[in-house]
Protein backbone atom coordinates (compact mmCIF):
# COMPACT_ATOMS: atom_id res chain seq x y z
CA UNK A 1 0.00 0.00 0.00
CA UNK A 2 1.58 3.22 -1.02
CA UNK A 3 -0.05 5.16 1.72
CA UNK A 4 1.03 2.79 4.77
CA UNK A 5 3.18 3.45 7.42
CA UNK A 6 6.75 1.84 7.33
CA UNK A 7 5.67 0.25 10.07
CA UNK A 8 2.04 -1.07 10.96
CA UNK A 9 1.33 -3.59 14.21
CA UNK A 10 -1.01 -6.51 13.95
CA UNK A 11 -3.14 -7.75 17.28
CA UNK A 12 -3.62 -10.92 17.68
CA UNK A 13 -7.45 -10.58 18.94
CA UNK A 14 -10.33 -13.26 20.73
CA UNK A 15 -12.90 -11.86 18.46
CA UNK A 16 -12.29 -9.48 14.99
CA UNK A 17 -15.36 -8.45 15.21
CA UNK A 18 -15.79 -6.96 18.58
CA UNK A 19 -12.58 -5.21 18.17
CA UNK A 20 -13.43 -4.04 15.01
CA UNK A 21 -15.94 -2.47 17.02
CA UNK A 22 -14.15 -0.62 19.41
CA UNK A 23 -11.83 0.11 17.42
CA UNK A 24 -14.03 1.69 15.23
CA UNK A 25 -17.31 2.76 16.54
CA UNK A 26 -15.68 4.05 20.13
CA UNK A 27 -12.17 4.79 19.07
CA UNK A 28 -12.85 6.56 15.67
CA UNK A 29 -10.86 3.98 13.43
CA UNK A 30 -12.09 2.84 9.90
CA UNK A 31 -12.19 0.13 8.08
CA UNK A 32 -10.04 0.39 4.88
CA UNK A 33 -10.14 -3.60 3.94
CA UNK A 34 -11.49 -6.35 5.71
CA UNK A 35 -11.20 -10.42 5.02
CA UNK A 36 -14.08 -11.66 6.91
CA UNK A 37 -12.35 -15.42 5.72
CA UNK A 38 -9.76 -15.11 7.52
CA UNK A 39 -11.38 -12.72 10.28
CA UNK A 40 -8.53 -9.93 9.48
CA UNK A 41 -9.45 -6.35 9.24
CA UNK A 42 -6.86 -3.50 8.97
CA UNK A 43 -7.93 -0.35 9.91
CA UNK A 44 -6.95 3.63 10.36
CA UNK A 45 -7.32 6.63 12.03
CA UNK A 46 -5.31 9.48 10.64
CA UNK A 47 -1.78 8.44 9.98
CA UNK A 48 -2.87 5.53 12.84
CA UNK A 49 -2.70 1.97 10.96
CA UNK A 50 -3.15 -1.09 12.99
CA UNK A 51 -4.33 -4.76 11.90
CA UNK A 52 -6.69 -6.91 13.54
CA UNK A 53 -6.23 -10.51 13.20
CA UNK A 54 -8.21 -13.37 14.70
CA UNK A 55 -6.55 -16.06 16.51
CA UNK A 56 -7.50 -19.53 15.27
CA UNK A 57 -8.62 -18.19 11.95
CA UNK A 58 -6.28 -17.41 8.42
CA UNK A 59 -2.54 -17.96 9.42
CA UNK A 60 -1.10 -17.32 13.30
CA UNK A 61 1.89 -16.12 14.15
CA UNK A 62 1.72 -16.59 18.14
CA UNK A 63 0.14 -19.28 20.09
CA UNK A 64 -1.26 -17.29 23.56
CA UNK A 65 -1.15 -19.09 26.58
CA UNK A 66 -3.13 -16.67 28.82
CA UNK A 67 -5.92 -13.42 28.68
CA UNK A 68 -5.84 -10.75 28.29
CA UNK A 69 -3.67 -11.58 24.77
CA UNK A 70 -1.63 -8.07 24.65
CA UNK A 71 -1.16 -7.84 27.99
CA UNK A 72 2.59 -5.97 27.72
CA UNK A 73 1.73 -3.81 24.52
CA UNK A 74 1.32 -0.26 24.75
CA UNK A 75 0.69 1.36 21.55
CA UNK A 76 1.04 5.60 21.61
CA UNK A 77 -1.34 6.97 19.02
CA UNK A 78 -1.53 11.23 18.47
CA UNK A 79 -4.67 12.87 17.47
CA UNK A 80 -6.19 16.64 17.69
CA UNK A 81 -8.16 16.50 20.83
CA UNK A 82 -8.93 13.97 23.91
CA UNK A 83 -12.05 14.90 24.76
CA UNK A 84 -14.22 12.82 22.14
CA UNK A 85 -12.86 9.78 22.65
CA UNK A 86 -12.68 9.75 26.63
CA UNK A 87 -16.40 10.90 26.07
CA UNK A 88 -17.19 7.93 23.98
CA UNK A 89 -15.39 5.78 26.24
CA UNK A 90 -17.29 6.68 29.48
CA UNK A 91 -20.45 7.28 27.78
CA UNK A 92 -20.06 3.28 27.04
CA UNK A 93 -19.14 2.58 31.05
CA UNK A 94 -15.79 1.54 29.17
CA UNK A 95 -12.52 1.64 31.83
CA UNK A 96 -9.77 3.79 31.13
CA UNK A 97 -6.99 2.10 32.71
CA UNK A 98 -4.95 5.48 32.74
CA UNK A 99 -7.82 8.65 33.59
CA UNK A 100 -6.27 12.18 30.86
CA UNK A 101 -3.32 13.82 32.43
CA UNK A 102 -0.68 16.24 31.00
CA UNK A 103 2.96 14.67 31.34
CA UNK A 104 6.06 15.86 30.44
CA UNK A 105 8.83 13.88 28.83
CA UNK A 106 12.84 14.87 28.80
CA UNK A 107 13.80 14.71 25.07
CA UNK A 108 17.49 15.79 25.03
CA UNK A 109 17.62 19.61 26.83
CA UNK A 110 13.88 19.93 26.22
CA UNK A 111 10.89 18.62 27.86
CA UNK A 112 7.74 17.52 25.11
CA UNK A 113 4.34 17.68 26.31
CA UNK A 114 1.53 15.20 26.29
CA UNK A 115 -2.12 15.19 27.14
CA UNK A 116 -2.67 11.71 27.46
CA UNK A 117 -4.75 8.71 28.70
CA UNK A 118 -4.40 4.57 28.37
CA UNK A 119 -6.87 2.77 27.90
CA UNK A 120 -7.29 -1.40 26.88
CA UNK A 121 -8.73 -3.19 24.20
CA UNK A 122 -10.73 -6.14 24.68
CA UNK A 123 -7.59 -8.72 24.24
CA UNK A 124 -5.85 -6.24 26.73
CA UNK A 125 -3.44 -4.14 24.57
CA UNK A 126 -2.68 -1.33 26.01
CA UNK A 127 -3.88 2.26 23.77
CA UNK A 128 -1.87 5.37 24.85
CA UNK A 129 -3.82 8.04 22.99
CA UNK A 130 -2.29 11.89 23.05
CA UNK A 131 -2.55 15.01 22.21
CA UNK A 132 0.44 17.10 21.77
CA UNK A 133 1.21 19.98 24.30
CA UNK A 134 4.53 21.16 22.59
CA UNK A 135 7.76 21.69 24.33
CA UNK A 136 9.31 23.72 26.97
CA UNK A 137 12.63 23.63 28.28
CA UNK A 138 14.45 21.33 30.55
CA UNK A 139 14.92 22.90 34.41
CA UNK A 140 17.85 21.22 34.48
CA UNK A 141 19.71 21.51 31.02
CA UNK A 142 21.30 24.49 32.79
CA UNK A 143 22.93 21.67 35.68
CA UNK A 144 25.19 19.67 33.59
CA UNK A 145 23.15 16.62 33.78
CA UNK A 146 22.43 14.71 30.84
Amino acid sequence: MADSPDVVPEFAVSDWRVSRAFYCDLLGFSCRYDRPEEAFAYLTRGAAHLMLDQIGQGRDFIVPTAHPIGQGVNVQIRVDDLTPLVAALQGRGWPLHLLPEDRWYRRDRVEVGNRQFVVADPDGYLLRFYQDLGERPWENATSGQT
